[in-house]
């Protein structure tokens, strides 16, 4: 697998992230484009992790913000989108909001 494409499935999912990550792993030559990305997605994860049981702490306590909790529910999966085509174009841009933050945070 090239480095691309193991930047683009390390976005798909969580089991994409592992067969990504086992990829980069076991591979002979380790590249900082393939660990970037790998930290980017492990990100989204943890975000989306995050805002699910925030959003059904809320539901639970307020049922009418359903919708509101739905569209925010949404929010990793444009970042999945977003990381996807900056690994697409081989660019290593940080994923806007929490790009930054989880640079360098997890050690891949």
């Amino acid at each position: 697998m090239t480095n691309r494409n193991m930047a683009i499935v390390g976005y798909i999912t969580i089991i994409g992230w592992a067969i990504a990550y086992f990829s980069y792993r076991n591979g002979k030559e380790k590249s900082s484009f393939v660990r970037y990305h790998l930290n980017q997605s492990l990100g989204i994860v943890l975000l989306s992790v995050a805002l699910s049981f925030i959003s059904a702490i809320l539901l639970s306590i307020v049922p009418s913000l359903a919708t509101l909790l739905y569209l925010v529910s949404l929010i990793p999966f444009v970042f999945m989108l977003l990381g996807i085509i900056t690994a697409a174009n081989e660019t290593q841009r940080p994923v806007p909001v929490i790009g930054k933050w989880v640079e360098g945070k997890f050690n891949l």
